[in-house]
């Protein structure tokens, strides 16, 4: 095992405690549909970053900065967040009935295909995660001397940051036996909520690309 392997546990936790529109979807997910349907969700989540770990990987610097350069990108990415967001929050306004049922109904079955791929939709929309990984190999690069070492490192990352949510899904969990149909609904309305804010700053992003700078040099204080 290549030394200063353990080194890349820290950034896998990291990883997945960055808050964002899939950390706030996998505790409710489990919170309400239980550790099986988020550990589904988890691993489209996870087919994504991995995706997104090859393209970087393997891609030259030109095509990177290109997409970091492309607005139109972060765009496509922003308008598809706010349209899920918005159908999930209509979907929820609608389906009271269903989720009474779901919720009394024990027999009810889980799609763990929808939850996989609502997961993945969520993960690869936002281009930043695809930036993010492009950063992640750049100091894997400095804290390695080979090749081998930096697959290692991101192995361990991705392990670690596996781990790290399956604690997040053991413990949103035990929230279930104090949810009923109304609070699931407002649940629901929170995080779709939360997906169209997300969706809405990476729109703003393109078009008031100033906004963001402003908001670097603040952050950067």
């Amino acid at each position: 095992m290549p030394e200063g392997i353990l080194s890349a546990i820290p950034f896998g936790i990291l990883l997945s405690i960055t808050v964002g529109p899939v950390f706030f979807v996998l505790l409710e997910t489990s919170a309400t549909k239980g550790f099986k349907a988020a550990l589904y969700f988890d691993f489209g989540v996870i087919i994504a970053d991995i995706l997104f770990l090859v393209i970087a990987f393997f891609s030259t610097n030109t095509l990177i900065e290109s997409i970091k350069k492309d607005s139109n990108f972060l765009l496509i990415g922003g308008f598809l967040m706010l349209g899920y967001g918005i159908f999930s929050l209509i979907k929820t306004i609608k389906s009271y009935r269903l989720i009474i049922k779901e919720f009394y109904d024990t027999e009810v079955k889980t799609n763990f295909f929808q939850l996989f791929f609502k997961g993945f939709f969520l993960n690869f929309v936002n281009i930043g995660v695809l930036i993010g990984w492009v950063g992640f190999i750049v100091i894997a690069n400095t804290l390695m001397s080979t090749k081998v070492g930096v697959i290692y490192f991101l192995a361990f990352m991705l392990l670690s940051y596996l781990a790290t949510d399956l604690i997040k899904i053991v413990i949103a969990k035990q929230i279930k036996r104090r949810l009923n149909p109304k609070r699931i609904i407002l649940l629901k309305k929170i995080i779709s909520y939360v997906i169209i804010g997300f969706g809405f700053l990476l729109v703003v992003q393109v078009f008031f690309p100033e906004a963001k700078e402003s908001l670097q040099n603040y952050l950067d204080i």
